[in-house]
């Protein structure tokens, strides 16, 4: 028997050494935001007025240009398709439709630290287009031209 202690590094150790694969604390913070979002959802039993006020809360917090560019899309968003349910989904602005389900979103540039925020769309929105298309776009500013873009996307995701 061997008196060196021959034993390999403990399993704890090099596990404390390894950087971590788990969840960043932002997403961390996102999935507590959306368990929030869904007891509040239960709570209001969907209705309108509190999702939109929920909404508006978050828009509120952004920091400029943010703010104003949110206020913006969530304004042609309502303007183009008023069926959508305005609510918070992550903590972000987001609009579902009569089924629940998210067909937009506004995810934030400082909340997750990028260059740009962006306007999302989920599976149900109606925008497919042949086997490839786009159902994410960086919005760094609001033109008409781009006002002109939202609305037609608004108007195809939810026909």
């Amino acid at each position: 028997m061997s008196t060196t202690n021959d034993t390999p590094k403990s399993t704890k150790t090099a596990a404390a050494d390894k950087k971590s694969d788990g969840f960043t604390a932002e997403e961390r913070a996102a999935m507590k935001e959306r368990a929030k979002e869904l007891k509040a959802e239960a709570r209001a039993n969907k209705n309108r007025a509190d999702g939109e006020s929920d909404l508006l809360s978050k828009i509120a917090e952004l920091p400029e240009p943010e703010r104003d560019l949110a206020t913006r899309l969530h304004a042609i968003i309502k303007d183009n398709a008023p069926d959508l349910f305005p609510k918070t989904w992550y903590g972000m602005p987001a609009y579902a439709n009569k089924d629940g389900k998210i067909v937009c979103f506004y995810q934030s540039a400082q909340k997750f630290d990028t260059r740009y925020g962006t306007l999302g769309f989920n599976d149900s929105a109606n925008l497919d287009d042949g086997v490839l298309w786009p159902v994410a776009y960086a919005v760094k500013e609001m033109t008409a031209t781009e006002e002109t873009r939202i609305a037609e996307l608004i108007k195809k995701a939810v026909s």
